[in-house]
């Protein structure tokens, strides 16, 4: 059995009435960004959240991290629980408050972005100026980030 999903604004009522919002995403993501009063239960760390107030309400970045992990969720609440339908995404676009951090760190797919772009420029300089065989270099960082994007891959690192 799964967990039921409600909307963000359900969400605000039932927080509102002393519910507990979980973030079960990972301290770099809450870093930059997170919802005002909820509580940091990273999903790596999810054992039992007793002495919460009930109920308790799940999110992550869009609710698919939530979702894939409903029954381990579910099992670690010890009270009425529920997924915030579409994340910490929804929340911000039903227009309720969220915190944004000082020091926000470059998210993991930007850092993928700015290194394969790196490669790619490095490449085609040292092909230019130096030898033409280092066009390869662009060659071989272009091949990775199309089939990392066509395969999905960073999307399943993620969810593990």
């Amino acid at each position: 059995m799964t967990l039921p999903s409600i909307t963000p604004e359900e969400a605000k009522r039932l927080i509102d009435q002393g519910a507990t919002l979980i973030d079960i995403r990972g301290a770099d993501e809450r870093a930059r960004e997170h919802i005002p009063g909820s509580h940091h239960g990273p999903l790596a760390q999810t054992t039992n959240f007793a002495g919460v107030g009930a109920p308790i309400i799940f999110h992550c970045r869009s609710g698919m991290r939530t979702s894939m992990n409903a029954a381990r969720l579910k099992d670690a609440a010890p009270c009425d629980a529920y997924l915030l339908s579409g994340g910490i995404d929804a929340w911000k676009r039903a227009g309720l408050p969220i915190v944004a951090g000082e020091s926000q760190p470059v998210d993991t797919n930007r850092q993928v972005m700015i290194g394969g772009g790196a490669m790619v420029l490095l490449g085609v300089a040292l092909g230019f100026f130096v030898a033409p065989a280092f066009y390869g270099l662009a060659v071989l960082a272009g091949a990775g980030l199309v089939i990392g994007g066509v395969s999905g891959l960073r999307r399943h690192v993620q969810a593990a």
